[in-house]
This record gives C-alpha cells, sequence and structure tokens, in this order.
C-alpha cells in the first residue's frame, strides 16, 4: 500500500481488482483543508479512463511491474506487436488503448513494456525521438517572415509543424509528449 500523496504518473495502481496506470496527476493543496491529489487513470486491458480525486492520506494498492526491453515489431488494425529482446517471447498490445502511440513508435526500435503479471500495461516511450522527414512541401521563395513553418510528415506518419527550411529527407528531433518539434538533427 502506498499514500495517495505519493502517487507518480507513470505508476501502476489496482483499483476493484483492475490494473491502471496514472497518465496525470495533480497535488492540489486549498488554503482552507486538507491535501489532494487529482488523477486521471488509465485501464490498458480495457482502455476505460478514469478520473479519481484523493485525500493525501489515502492508502491506494501499487502493483509490482516489471519493464522489459522489447523490440517493436509492427502494427495491424488491432495492435502492436513487439518481441521481448531476452526470452524472443512476442507480445500483443491492444492499438486501442495505446492510440496515441500509433505515429510515435518506430519499426525495429527497442522500447520498455512495463508488464504485470505476463500483461502489457504501458509502453514507455522515450521523451524525444529523432524521426526522417518523408514529405515536406519546398517553401517558397520569398516566404521568410520570421516563425513562418509548414506541416511535414516522418516515417511514421506523425504530421509535425516545423520551420520552411526542413527538407525532404532530413532528421528532426520531436517532442513525443506534445508531438512538437525540436531541432533539426545533422548526422
Amino acid at each position: 500500500m502506498v499514500r495517495a500523496g505519493s502517487l507518480e504518473k507513470g505508476m501502476a495502481i489496482l483499483i476493484k481488482g483492475e490494473p491502471y496506470v496514472i497518465v496525470e496527476r495533480e497535488f492540489v493543496n486549498p488554503g482552507k483543508g486538507s491535501a489532494f491529489v487529482r488523477t486521471k487513470l488509465k485501464n490498458p486491458t480495457s482502455g476505460q479512463v478514469l478520473r479519481e480525486t484523493m485525500k493525501t492520506q489515502d492508502q491506494v494498492e501499487e502493483i509490482v511491474v516489471e519493464d522489459n526491453d522489447c523490440q517493436y515489431l509492427y502494427a495491424d488494425d488491432e495492435n502492436y506487436h513487439f518481441m521481448d529482446l531476452d526470452t524472443y517471447e512476442q507480445f500483443e498490445v491492444p492499438v486501442k488503448t495505446f492510440e496515441d502511440y500509433r505515429y510515435l513508435v518506430k519499426e525495429g526500435e527497442t522500447y520498455t513494456l512495463v508488464m504485470w503479471e505476463h500483461r502489457p500495461l504501458d509502453i514507455k516511450i522515450p521523451y524525444k525521438v529523432v524521426y526522417v522527414v518523408t514529405k515536406a512541401e519546398d517553401a517558397v521563395k520569398g516566404d521568410t517572415v520570421t516563425g513562418a513553418t509548414k506541416i511535414v510528415e516522418v516515417e511514421t506518419g506523425l504530421k509535425v509543424k516545423v520551420p520552411i527550411f526542413i527538407k525532404e529527407g532530413e532528421k528532426i528531433l520531436v517532442n513525443t509528449e506534445t508531438k512538437e518539434y525540436v531541432e533539426r538533427v545533422n548526422s
């Protein structure tokens, strides 16, 4: 058991016998009354999202999870397919549960799967990832207003707003939480 005040984003807890991953956490300390924690929880099996408000001293059952390094193989209409790098066991993770990750994961890359009782609960994606630009319109001569941008598509299908000087074939660094351009990568 762990106190609600100690909950952190990414932790897994048990509610009514079902595992939930903490997607968002906000600590609130009002001027009057006791402090509390607002959380947004996601059930990785069903995709159900709960919003819970708990007093900081409330007890919550934390579940013991293990991190497995897995290679992302491919996705079909229903599942992402991963392979454990140690045991070569393959896992299917429902696409509907992690719809936000569809355009963030790259085939052949290694990601950490958070597992509980041999069930994937979460996919840990790095905060920043390098992608190759596959579709980009050429900049129009004279269109050089400060901060001019355009939309490009990267190798996974993700569409990103970038400065107009970015060309097809270049590598860019993208913040995976906001899906925003960070910088051009020279290699």
